[in-house]
């Protein structure tokens, strides 16, 4: 089975770089039979409604309320269309430090990049508790990940099909969860 691991570039497998050599092959089988989005498909058969920025901060609010409720509060939580391209970050979580008087104050922000408006909802739960996370765990670190996992008892599993996902659309796959709604983000 190696040879269909080789069959596919490195490149196009670079968001799985780390996993197993069976799992990575499985991966490349999909693809080269063009049945990776199909199979995604299957698995995850409708987007998300969250579809505006003020739904997504309400949304945050709420996963923050029941988990993290010691944490610093959430000033603005947006989906950024630059995010992917720019900055090779599928979430970004932020603090704005700013002088009031003779106090600092900071504001904590959280973008996720808007291929997540057209999601299933578990990908958009799962960016969302990594990037809560990061509120109490700043490095990716075993305190990190338990936070995410309490949050997503999921979460390994949501992360790896989110980077098979991203791994779809790098060989040229369409987006498979088209627009539920329009709104103005």
């Amino acid at each position: 089975m190696t040879s269909v691991v080789n069959s596919a570039s490195p490149q196009r497998l670079k968001f799985l770089q780390g996993y197993p050599a069976d799992t990575l092959a499985q991966v490349a089988q999909l693809i080269a039979g063009q049945g990776l989005g199909e199979w995604l498909q299957n698995k995850y058969p409708d987007a998300h409604g969250v579809r505006t920025d003020k739904a997504l901060f309400e949304y945050l609010q709420v996963l923050k309320a029941s988990y993290l409720r010691g944490a610093e509060p959430l000033t603005k939580v947006m989906f950024d269309s630059k995010l992917q391209v720019v900055q090779h970050a599928l979430g970004t979580h932020t603090a704005i430090s700013r002088v009031q008087g003779n106090k600092l104050k900071a504001k904590r922000e959280i973008r996720i990049a808007a291929l997540f408006k057209d999601a299933p909802p578990e990908f958009l739960r799962m960016i969302s508790v990594h990037e809560l996370a990061h509120l109490k765990e700043r490095a990716h670190d075993k305190a990190f990940y338990q936070l995410c996992t309490h949050m997503e008892p999921r979460y390994h599993q949501l992360e790896f099909e989110v980077r098979v996902y991203l791994t779809h659309l790098e060989a040229s796959g369409p987006r498979l969860w088209g627009v539920v709604g329009t709104g103005a983000g």
